[in-house]
């Protein structure tokens, strides 16, 4: 049997910073990935912005931003070397409801996949333990403490400003898909 892979999709698939010309266009502001230094996108603004209406804004558009997001510099190809070697099970906080345009969006950018979960919350752990991933891609800091901690696997964390917590050896921060791949050939 193959290795098998969770990998997260947005900031880690998708670039980081993806979502954030949707949210300055709609907010008229001039966020920029630096400015995110939690992983909540209402840390960056200057003026508080109302909660509620930002979630009902996000679900409005959610659909649309995630079939336009940019894919992150070499994950497509360093996917597409892996299809063959692991098994690539991308596991998302992203909901159900967005499933035909997240399975859409991989498909028109060729990114290769086994099977795409979307759970609807950022807890991971059990869709992870269910499918036995051996090795887990996150951009989200407590996801990848929870996931390393419990499952006693190692976590690639792809470094952004919203993420550097401390964290234990075997969460493993990169800051790119090629130190990504490093370390699965160090790995495997």
């Amino acid at each position: 049997m193959k290795p098998r892979f969770g990998i997260d999709i947005d900031g880690t698939v998708t670039t980081p910073d993806t979502l954030i010309p949707h949210i300055n266009k709609q907010y008229k502001t001039n966020i920029v990935l630096d400015d995110v230094v939690e992983y909540d996108f209402l840390s960056a603004f200057r003026e508080p912005v109302d909660r509620s209406e930002f979630s009902r804004w996000f679900k409005e558009n959610e659909a649309y931003m995630y079939s336009v997001s940019e894919i992150a510099k070499n994950a497509k190809s360093i996917l597409s070397e892996w299809h063959s070697l692991y098994e690539l099970f991308y596991i998302s906080a992203r909901d159900q409801s967005v499933y035909p345009i997240t399975k859409k969006w991989f498909e028109e950018n060729n990114v290769p996949f086994h099977q795409i979960e979307l759970i609807g919350s950022h807890d991971k752990l059990e869709v992870a333990k269910k499918h036995q991933v051996q090795v887990f891609f996150e951009d989200k800091h407590d996801n990848a403490v929870c996931l390393a901690e419990e499952l006693k696997i190692p976590v690639i964390l792809f470094d952004t400003p919203y993420n550097r917590k401390a964290v234990p050896n075997n969460v493993i921060r990169v800051h790119d898909w090629l130190e990504a791949k490093s370390w699965i050939q160090r790995l495997f």
